[in-house]
């Protein structure tokens, strides 16, 4: 099925799993011919799979020189700029799609290379927030050309889940006053359900007849793009409803204020969390703009005054491989193993469980979201394991989206309809699952666990926070 036909030409920066993914779901849903779709990758990955496809490809790596000159001659009004690619600014790509009039989605907001870990920068000048921050300093209104930040699985679909949460609770509470139509009225829904937490709770289950050998980092996605961002601090948006702040946690001293950081790495920092396949488990607070956004944007203020927020975070355990992989990592004070795996091929069993936790209402927790197995995914679609179909499939139904709204400026996902993008993203997403549990992070804590807990509201961060 077409959904939609496109006059211009595609460029995509980037052919590693989430561009090797998502580019036999372009060919099969969007109506262009492939001679118009060019990619331009870092080093040789994906051409192969590229050409047996019938899609160009130049290995042509872009740098803070260069990238104009590059691209400059590749793309026109009327075009789109797909950046599946990492080492490449976001806020230097999305000015030039600007400038020349061309569409721009991309799945994380990217700094150059090096940015992440650039010893000369604060801890908050190379958090996600200050990303977030330099890209939405370029937001223009409607009638400029489309450019969608960070729409692939998480950030990106997992904003769509969470209003789709909402509306499941408002429904089952006897709260449904009918589908809220802007960020004020999701944010009053939010606060008279009574929510406040929500965590994009993620539990990777695949493995591999191949075991990670010393050495070597394996992963289900992008090595760089997991150890890059779990290099930076660990963030989290930061609810009105906290007593306590954490004695390593820092507020930034510029932009929105819906987040906090701590002085350490998300690769280094557990949460307790729970799905409903995997039931409780330790996760890893990640920085994800998704934990900043949705925070920013389920915030209800009053005369300039913020009188309502949760507090939102990733809460991620990867496959067990990568889990192996992050302890080797972290053991070698954060220097990156000589040897990198993507998982696909060599995956023989397993399921990525992700979705969104929203706690704190008055059926307690819910979980919503998809629940993907390699063996769909590989049904589905070539090229993809799990977790890559899941990012794949977000990543066609925004440029579908853009692709129908040409004119609406910079956006992030929460700004969509959600309930299109969904639509769009279901066939790829396995099983659409929502849950309600029981569960706290007080459950079955003991004299075993002697910590310091707010034991009159189980929602509070320092409860989640594994010490």
């Amino acid at each position: 099925m077409k959904h939609v036909s496109f006059a211009g030409r595609l460029l995509m920066l980037g052919c590693g799993s989430i561009g090797q993914g998502v580019l036999p779901l372009i060919l099969r849903h969007i109506d262009m011919p492939r001679e118009r779709i060019h990619i331009l990758t870092a080093d040789s990955r994906g051409m192969e799979q590229a050409a047996a496809c019938g899609v160009r490809s130049t290995v042509a790596p872009l740098t803070r020189d260069n990238y104009e000159t590059v691209l400059r001659p590749l793309l026109f009004a009327g075009d789109f700029l797909l950046n599946v690619a990492v080492d490449v600014s976001s806020v230097a790509l999305i000015a030039l799609c600007q400038a020349v009039g061309a569409l721009y989605l991309d799945t994380c907001i990217e700094p150059w290379a090096g940015g992440y870990t650039d010893p000369s920068l604060t801890p908050s000048q190379r958090s996600n927030y200050a990303l977030r921050e330099s890209v939405l300093a370029l937001a223009r209104g409607p009638g400029t050309p489309t450019a969608l930040l960070t729409h692939g699985a998480n950030p990106g679909l997992v904003s769509h889940f969470v209003k789709q949460a909402l509306l499941n609770i408002a429904r089952d509470t006897g709260a449904a006053h009918g589908t809220p139509r802007s960020q004020a009225e999701w944010a009053a829904l939010s606060q008279r359900l009574g929510v406040k937490a929500i965590h994009i709770a993620e539990r990777d289950t695949q493995s591999a007849h191949e075991a990670k050998r010393p050495g070597e980092f394996v992963n289900t996605w992008s090595v760089d793009g997991f150890t890059g961002e779990g290099c930076q601090p660990a963030e989290l948006g930061w609810g009105t409803h906290e007593r306590s702040f954490p004695e390593d946690g820092r507020q930034h001293e510029f932009g929105g204020g819906s987040a906090i950081y701590l002085m350490r790495p998300g690769a280094s920092t557990r949460v307790r969390t729970w799905t409903p396949l995997a039931g409780p488990f330790h996760g890893f607070l990640v920085t994800h703009n998704e934990s900043i956004s949705v925070a920013d944007y389920l915030t209800l203020r009053e005369a300039g005054q913020v009188r309502y927020r949760p507090t939102v975070h990733y809460a991620y355990h990867p496959c067990d491989d990568a889990v192996l992989s992050l302890h080797e990592f972290a053991g070698k004070n954060w220097e990156l193993q000589a040897e990198k795996r993507l998982m696909m091929d060599e995956i023989v069993s397993g399921v990525d469980e992700l979705g969104v936790l929203l706690m704190g209402h008055a059926r307690g927790a819910y979980w919503y979201g998809s629940r993907l197995s390699i063996e769909e995914a590989r049904r589905l679609a070539p090229y993809n394991n799990a977790t890559s179909l899941q990012v794949a499939a977000a990543v066609l139904a925004g440029m579908v989206w853009a692709i129908e709204n040409p004119r609406a400026g910079i956006l992030e996902a929460e700004q969509l309809d959600g309930a299109r993008v969904l639509d769009l993203a279901r066939p790829y997403l396995g099983e659409l699952v929502g849950a309600y549990s029981d569960w706290t992070p007080l459950l079955h804590r003991g004299a075993l666990f002697p910590e310091d807990v707010d034991s009159t509201d189980p929602w509070q961060f320092r409860n989640f926070r594994v010490t």
